[in-house]
């Protein structure tokens, strides 16, 4: 894969001009943007699964099989960025509030990476 495939939490309807969801365990789909060359060349959407207790790894497994190299997120726990960081999945903190904003951002080098530092309490 020559790209780079890159998951922002979204609202219904999903794609670029989606918001991009807070919660990124909760939220009703991502959108999928592949990057190549600093362009997108592609978007697609994968319905998000049913987050329950504990279920925090839901989400990085389909996003793992889906080939998915990124997440932008506005915050998540420390259970699932381990568990982005042990599928190889790189995390960064989003701006903005569309998904395209979120998009942007990455491609413009403007997006800091999320350590543990940053995660979000009881999850």
């Amino acid at each position: 894969m020559s790209y780079e495939r890159i998951a922002v939490p979204s609202m219904i309807p999903g794609g670029l001009k989606a918001q991009r969801s807070g919660h990124f365990g909760r939220c009703d789909m991502f959108t999928l943007v592949d990057i190549e060359d600093g362009k997108i060349i592609n978007v697609n959407k994968a319905s998000n699964v049913e987050h329950s207790e504990g279920g925090c790894l839901v989400p990085v497994n389909l996003l793992a099989g889906f080939d998915v190299n990124v997440i932008v997120v506005g915050g998540m726990g420390m259970r699932p960025l381990l568990g982005f960081k042990d599928a190889g999945i790189k995390v960064y903190l989003g701006t903005g509030d569309t998904v395209e904003d979120c998009i942007t951002g990455y491609i413009e080098g403007k997006l800091a990476p999320m350590g543990e530092e940053s995660v979000c309490g009881g999850h």
